[in-house]
């Protein structure tokens, strides 16, 4: 039975409310003071904003929970705030009366970044977000997971709430100007996501204005099945003697909100800047509009943690050798932990076209639960290809599932009751599209009607457990033509008649050759015939030109009439020439710069310690390492690396440069160090997540970082910069109340240290602002902080 707030988002409008921190920011908020507490210490105040927009016609009002989470919050306080914050929700529903009213557990981030860029594990992140669901139990209608600027972090809190309640979940996440997430997520990316792990409704809130937040709105619309909520900014902040406004009014948002009614929205309200005002506008604007019908998308979406992977009409490379069956060297790694190899296996696949890995570690003599997790783990800390994770073993299953960062492939189900029962409930629960092999009980049909009747009946029960056919991909299992020359007329013929039914194909096409010579000229020929069928994707060897001009010319490839004959020729033609010499994929030497960029620690680490032999420490610094991270910065700048591999080529960086420091601590000399940078956060902005990779990134520039912190007053960051002769301070603020605290922060030491130059950054940040407080420079992202710094300090001409 569907809960009514959802039916009622599927079918109409729904209007959520607009800002509580610019409200309680009009009535006195102090800086640095948690808008939380206000539900104990001055409940008035909460339950007045609460009926100011309920008054005007709002649908849905957010509990003043949104920062409350146990990194802030004892246990005790915890339970404490969030109960107050739903009563005065609730006391200002009651004394508004009228319509049917609901009230959300507003749940923000937790402020972290999680493993492996960050400190925080992501089952902690799990139980942190339990906790807070838990505590609130069923005294809400709904939990909305907004502001959400991390993937990873969003599964998370949307696994916790699936967990631990019954109620509907709705997600916002926070896309910038290039419509990324802080962690590169796209919005096609989001949706696979949270569709996949169960959302009831999801959509956009907070950075943006209505305008640009509509661009982004768009692509939901093309690739969601589900209700869309927008809730956009009042435009960019400034302030005007000392109050922080914001440059787009009430009128302008809610002729602008008509728009994305047009679009797709279904859920409208508002985010910073916005007040009942806007609301009641955006209400009045929208009221009589009939928004777009929710129709299913018929796609095959999966993801990593920054971009999906469709399959449509161009086939899906899904790379094979992370995979210890016939592969020595992959099973040596995996019996002995030597993850550097299966990331290099990882990094030598992606460079070379896969656009998904396989990742298999079925060995009887290892755990294979364990190792999967550990694998999966550390592939998603360096790549950002999705993974398809290839196992038999449930355990090892959810293991992968429930910590990758993305929507993977579940390779594979089977037509067994056992098999079904065992990979449906994990589909469901985690998302996934599931490779379905066409075998049952009675083992692997010699038709292709029998394999396409298994598909069906595979479909059929996944349908029964609210698992869609397009998240269905069936393998019509390749058997070897050396020993059966019906084998490619069973499998391709399935592969047709599939097509022809709208299903999606895979197939391992290494299998066909097994036992002949010349694998991969035969791979290649059977692959031409798959794919003039309508062959979807397949699970192959990437670093395969044959293979990849297979792809390139199957549009004009002609089909063979006759599919037995056809593998006869094949198995002929091998048969009478010599043995074809394969280069293995890995045989690659790897630089220390490529080591770098690829974000590989221990390779870094190793073939640092190996240069050091050969060359002077700083020219290992200078000539190798500062211009890999010169290259990872540039891809970052152009949107073409994303934050995670920006921080993972940074801790490689790190780790080599640990061995210069000890060669020289050896011979009795330092590094030579850079200027001193103080960074903080500023006075009441408990935010600290951009200020950390800022850290990160300066100091494998060689600069010497002063971190202060978080929510810090401006009289310390004076002192501190007086003490420590630096000539630069780094300033974040990502809370639009602490806006005033860094103008304050810049006006001091502009005052008592004339020869100090500050940057400023963060979410609310821009560079107008930055002019209007009189920062020397503004940084929209860590990296555009590291040029400032190289280009402040590079020596004059005339030194």
């Amino acid at each position: 039975m569907k809960h009514e707030i959802v039916k009622k988002i599927q079918e109409g409008l729904l209007y959520f409310d607009g800002a509580m921190g610019t409200e309680l920011q009009k009535r006195g908020l102090r800086t640095g003071e948690l808008p939380e507490r206000l539900s104990l210490k001055n409940p008035e105040i909460i339950t007045e904003i609460h009926k100011a927009y309920l008054s005007v016609g709002c649908d849905v009002i957010s509990a003043n929970t949104f920062g409350a989470n146990p990194l802030k919050f004892s246990e005790t306080e915890l339970e404490e705030v969030i109960t107050a914050s739903i009563n005065c929700a609730k006391k200002a529903v009651e004394e508004i009366g009228g319509k049917k009213r609901f009230v959300a557990l507003d749940i923000g981030p937790l402020g972290k970044i999680l493993k492996p860029f960050g400190d925080l594990y992501f089952e902690d992140a799990v139980e942190h977000f339990a906790k807070i669901i838990r505590t609130a139990g069923d005294r809400t209608d709904l939990i909305l997971i907004e502001t959400m600027n991390d993937a990873y972090e969003t599964k998370a809190a949307l696994l916790a709430a699936k967990e631990n309640s019954k109620l509907p979940v709705f997600v916002t996440c926070v896309f910038d100007e290039k419509q990324k997430l802080m962690t590169g997520a796209d919005a096609k990316t989001m949706v696979a996501l949270l569709e996949g792990l169960g959302a009831d409704a999801i959509g956009i809130n907070c950075s943006l204005g209505p305008k640009k937040m509509n661009e982004v709105l768009k692509t939901f619309a093309r690739y969601s099945s589900l209700p869309l909520i927008i809730c956009p900014n009042a435009g960019l902040p400034h302030t005007e003697n000392g109050v922080t406004l914001f440059d787009v009014s009430a009128d302008e948002f809610s002729q602008e909100m008509k728009n994305s009614v047009e679009i797709g929205a279904h859920g409208l309200g508002g985010c910073c800047g916005t007040s009942p005002e806007y609301i009641e506008k955006l209400i009045e604007a929208t009221k009589d509009m009939k928004p777009q019908k929710i129709t299913k998308k018929d796609r095959t979406l999966v993801c990593s943690y920054t971009h999906a992977v469709e399959f449509s009409e161009e086939p899906v490379i899904i790379g094979e050798r992370i995979n210890p069956t016939g592969k020595k060297r992959v099973k040596q790694a995996l019996k002995e932990n030597d993850l550097a190899f299966i990331l290099r296996e990882g990094v030598y696949q992606a460079e070379a076209g896969a656009q998904i890995l396989d990742v298999n570690c079925g060995l009887p003599e290892i755990d294979e639960a364990k190792v999967m997790k550990e694998v999966v783990e550390s592939l998603q800390g360096v790549l950002d290809t999705p993974l398809q994770i290839d196992t038999g073993d449930p355990v090892a299953l959810e293991n992968a599932l429930r910590i990758y960062n993305g929507k993977a492939i579940i390779n594979s189900v089977n037509g067994k009751e056992e098999s079904m029962k065992a990979v449906f409930p994990l589909a469901k629960k985690y998302g996934g599209v599931v490779v379905a092999l066409t075998l049952d009980e009675q083992g692997i049909p010699d038709t292709p009607e029998g394999r396409v009747e298994i598909a069906k009946r595979i479909i059929k029960t996944a349908e029964s457990y609210g698992i869609d056919k397009n998240d269905i991909i069936v393998d019509t299992l390749t058997m070897s033509v050396s020993t059966d020359k019906r084998a490619a007329l069973v499998t391709i013929k399935a592969i047709e008649m599939l097509t022809q039914m709208g299903i999606k194909t895979t197939l391992g096409v290494s299998n066909i050759s097994f036992g002949l010579p010349h694998r991969d000229y035969v791979n290649s020929r059977f692959f031409s015939e798959a794919l003039a069928r309508g062959l979807s994707s397949a699970i192959m060897n990437p670093h395969s030109e044959r293979m990849k001009n297979a792809i390139k010319d199957r549009k004009t490839t002609a089909k063979s009439e006759d599919l037995v004959k056809f593998a006869e020729d094949i198995i002929e033609e091998v048969l009478s020439i010599e043995e074809a010499n394969v280069i293995p994929a890995s045989s690659a030497t790897m630089t220390l710069k490529e080591a770098i960029i690829s974000g590989l620690l221990q390779e870094s680490e190793s073939l640092a310690k190996e240069l050091l032999k050969s060359e002077e420490p700083l020219t290992v610094v200078n000539e190798y390492i500062v211009p890999a991270l010169d290259v990872v910065g540039a891809g970052f700048e152009a949107g073409k690396v994303y934050l995670p591999r920006l921080l993972m080529s940074a801790e490689a960086a790190k780790s080599a440069f640990g061995e210069v420091k000890s060669v020289l601590a050896k011979e009795n000399r330092q590094a030579g160090q850079k200027d001193k940078i103080v960074i903080a956060t500023v006075k009441g902005d408990i935010h600290d997540i951009g200020k950390n990779i800022v850290k990160i990134l300066l100091e494998n520039y060689g600069y010497q970082v002063i971190d202060l912190g978080k929510d810090v007053p401006e009289e310390k960051i004076l002192e501190t910069a007086k003490r420590e002769g630096a000539r630069l301070v780094a300033l974040s603020a990502l809370m639009t109340t602490t806006v005033p605290a860094m103008e304050r922060t810049v006006r001091l030491i502009h005052k008592e240290l004339p020869d100090c130059k500050v940057t400023v950054g963060g979410a609310v940040m821009s560079e107008e602002y930055a002019e209007m407080i009189e920062a020397d420079f503004y940084s929209k992202d860590a990296m555009g902080c590291v040029r400032i710094a190289e280009k402040y300090f590079a020596p004059s001409p005339n030194q």
